[in-house]
């Protein structure tokens, strides 16, 4: 059942996908039909799913799960991550890898592996004070406070001596 992503309940459950490039215009327009079609028939074990997707800076999209009316199941999930895979197929965009790194530099997002991420930490490229997208949120409330956050309140601090 798809809602506004925005009157999800603060603890509703997120899953963020980041691309390793922004999406065009006429790419986000086709996605969020797709969005829209997945969403609306995405169910556990027979029952709707009440959820809702945002897409920001045009590279993350960010679906979010009410999980106090039904719960996802493996087969929901896995149902959500072959959606994300067909995606990555269709526009030729990486959205799984969890080893890369997407940070701002002014208004810019930048996107870079998790070992240049690391050198550039070392090299003073980057500070504690560097805006870091956290995609390990779990739920609406987290995405709302933490998921942008300078690296020093993330788990990025890590590579910040």
């Amino acid at each position: 059942m798809l809602v506004d992503f925005n009157t999800l309940p603060e603890e509703s459950r997120v899953w963020i996908y980041q691309a390793n490039r922004s999406f065009t215009e006429e790419e986000l327009s086709e996605i969020k039909e797709k969005l829209d079609v997945f969403i609306s028939n995405w169910t556990a074990h027979g029952s709707d799913l009440q959820s809702g997707y945002t897409i920001e800076y045009k590279r993350f999209i960010v679906l979010g799960l009410n999980q106090s009316l039904n719960a996802a199941t493996g087969c929901s999930i896995d149902a959500s991550v072959h959606f994300i895979q067909q995606l990555e197929k269709e526009y030729k965009v990486d959205l799984m890898d969890k080893m890369n790194v997407s940070y701002k530099q002014g208004a810019y997002v930048a996107y870079k592996s998790l070992l240049d991420f690391k050198k550039m930490a070392k090299d003073k490229a980057v500070s504690k004070n560097t805006i870091v997208f956290n995609n390990l949120v779990t739920n609406i409330a987290e995405f709302k406070e933490n998921w942008e956050v300078p690296a020093s309140e993330s788990w990025h601090s890590r590579f910040l001596k």
